[in-house]
């Protein structure tokens, strides 16, 4: 259900840009493992790089229960372009909510598709414990010095700038500040990109500050106040990687349900048999429910009402979805679901890195279950 006639012309717009854009070129980008930069900028232009954000800073004003079903079609074409959409929201954030009138005069380039952005919170010894990390800003006259190394940086070797979550106080989360900066800046080192199951074409890599300096108006916010940001902008987030979970279980049931209907063994339709018909009904039921969980907290969301347990809930529970589905997907199809001339072997792989991304499911039952220890 959608709020708004507009809602539906925009969901309209996105299935035909993924007619057009997105499902031709899936499997060819994902073989060379080539990052689809014109695609990215063809979504800024038509709009869905900024859809949560106000119209008077360049996006389009949406509400996130709408951003997110956006999401979901995206994913059911091509989960690389809506994990790619999902993460360049989420690189807008921090200039959005807390970034100064001169930062903030590059919103309306963010947020129409002209400059990509990446989030660097993660290090190869820190992802899931983010207040540990130790890429340190240490002040030299009007300059910030950067150094060390950011680790699964999403568009880490095409992003136009770069949010830098690093410490430039004490330990633990309140001496954790956050900078940006621009592609290019000398000393920021993007890596190759890692050799990754899923999601080959927008391969995540580290991200090398060798003395990287930045001019101190590139600070976003007050200083020490970067984990609180990046905490935010996570909350958001996740309800993002749940929508891209919903979509590509969502692609997995439809195409398993044609694929059983077409099949014939023992001369009648794979689907008649009621092993496989039960299967069927358990990943639609399944994909159903994460889709209501992922909305719900979306809707608490737009009404400003607290959501981060919700976000959490939906997170663990459509991305756990996404891997069980595309698992029973590839059952259904049998051997022909384990060779790459099916979309399924495919989806299959990407799941997997839904249950990690943004906060493994293990910090999401960790956020779940303090919050209810605390009532």
């Amino acid at each position: 259900m959608l709020p708004t006639e507009e809602a539906h012309d925009l969901l309209a717009l996105t299935q035909e840009l993924c007619d057009r854009e997105l499902t031709g070129k899936a499997a060819a980008y994902e073989a060379r493992a080539e990052f689809p930069r014109e695609v990215i900028r063809t979504l800024g232009r038509s709009g869905l790089l900024g859809l949560p954000y106000p119209e008077e800073v360049g996006g389009a004003g949406q509400p996130y229960e709408v951003y997110l079903q956006v999401l979901e079609t995206l994913a059911g074409s091509w989960l690389a372009m809506a994990e790619a959409v999902s993460v360049h929201t989420l690189a807008c954030y921090p200039v959005f909510a807390h970034g100064s009138e001169r930062q903030r005069k590059s919103l309306p380039d963010m947020l129409g598709g002209e400059l990509l952005g990446a989030y660097c919170l993660s290090e190869p010894q820190g992802g899931s414990d983010a207040a540990a990390l130790t890429t340190k800003a240490v002040r030299d006259g009007d300059e910030w010095v950067v150094t060390g190394t950011k680790a699964w940086i999403t568009h880490g070797r095409d992003a136009d700038f770069y949010n830098i979550f690093c410490r430039t106080g004490e330990p633990g989360p309140r001496g954790i500040s956050c900078l940006i900066a621009d592609a290019g800046t000398p000393g920021l080192e993007p890596q190759k990109a890692e050799n990754v199951m899923g999601l080959r074409s927008s391969a995540p890599a580290q991200i090398v500050f060798d003395n990287c300096r930045l001019p101190s108006d590139r600070l976003v916010g007050a200083e020490g106040a970067g984990f609180t940001i990046a905490m935010e902008a996570l909350d958001a987030g996740r309800l993002g990687i749940a929508a891209c979970a919903v979509g590509l279980a969502q692609a997995a049931v439809d195409y398993a349900v044609a694929y059983a209907k077409e099949r014939e063994q023992f001369g009648r339709p794979i689907a008649e048999f009621q092993g496989l018909g039960f299967m069927l009904a358990d990943m639609a039921t399944q994909v159903s429910a994460a889709r209501a969980l992922l909305l719900s907290a979306a809707r608490l969301k737009d009404a400003g009402r607290p959501f981060s347990t919700e976000a959490a809930k939906a997170k663990l529970f459509a991305t756990d979805v996404a891997m069980r589905v595309t698992t029973d997907a590839v059952q259904v199809l049998g051997g022909a679901g384990y060779v790459s001339d099916h979309p399924v072997e495919r989806w299959f792989r990407e799941a997997k890195v839904l249950q990690i991304v943004e906060g493994t499911n293990q910090i999401q039952r960790m956020v779940i279950s303090r919050a209810l220890v605390k009532g």
